[in-house]
């Protein structure tokens, strides 16, 4: 067997255990397998057993990929977005999981809406409190939902972040529990959807499940160690 598909196969039964933990619907998580700095026939490998969702750090990685490949496959920008690249990924992206303020939300509507589309994002959380990590502070985020929610060319899907380094179970179950609280709370005060939760990578992705997620961003786990 190839080894990526084998390791496909463990990865969906470990997260189908987690859904079966938390009480989940079975096919409830959708897997991003996040293919940076691998080839693009590496991307062809992870699509053709069965994972159709490729998340990317850097748009020109991003879209040199995406030119090259033609199998149907849904692209997630997972990293920072510079405003002057809005244009190259609207239209593109399934997904924009790391929206980390109004000016890079502003830029993103008004190019949505020249080209008349609807962008989803999420709002990414610094739930760790890392100076490292991009992400606005939990404490800001009723302030950031209500100009988020005035901006008709997103759609607002919900909430992304990032667990804390050093691979620390607790800690990061810790920060999922808090943005699934967050989540819950503007649902209850802004009356939205809200219905994604994009936390848990490779190294804490089950604590993610059974805390809420409804992405995960994992590369590892399907790519195999990078080189």
């Amino acid at each position: 067997m190839d080894p990526l598909l084998a390791r496909v196969e463990v990865l969906r039964e470990r997260v189908f255990e987690a859904e079966k933990r938390s009480g989940r619907c079975p096919g409830a998580v959708t897997i991003v397998a996040v293919t940076k700095t691998f080839p693009a026939d590496l991307v062809r490998r992870v699509i053709a057993a069965g994972v159709p969702d490729i998340g990317e750090n850097r748009v020109q990685e991003m879209l040199a990929k995406s030119a090259d490949i033609d199998q149907p496959c849904r692209w997630h920008l997972v990293g920072p977005l510079q405003r002057n690249k809005a244009g190259k990924v609207a239209g593109l992206v399934h997904l924009f999981h790391a929206m980390d303020g109004v000016p890079i939300a502003q830029t993103l509507d008004r190019v949505a809406r020249e080209r008349g589309l609807r962008i989803r994002v999420l709002l990414e959380v610094n739930t760790s409190g890392e100076t490292s990590k991009h992400g606005i502070d939990p404490a800001q985020a009723p302030m950031l939902a209500e100009a988020l929610a005035s901006l008709p060319g997103l759609d607002w899907q919900g909430f992304m972040t990032i667990g804390p380094a050093g691979g620390d179970q607790a800690a990061a179950r810790a920060c999922f529990r808090q943005l699934r609280q967050l989540a819950e709370a503007l649902r209850l005060r802004s009356g939205l959807a809200l219905p994604e939760l994009s936390m848990g990578m490779s190294g804490d992705f089950e604590p993610a499940i059974e805390e809420g997620a409804t992405i995960i961003r994992v590369g590892r786990v399907i790519t195999g160690e990078r080189h």
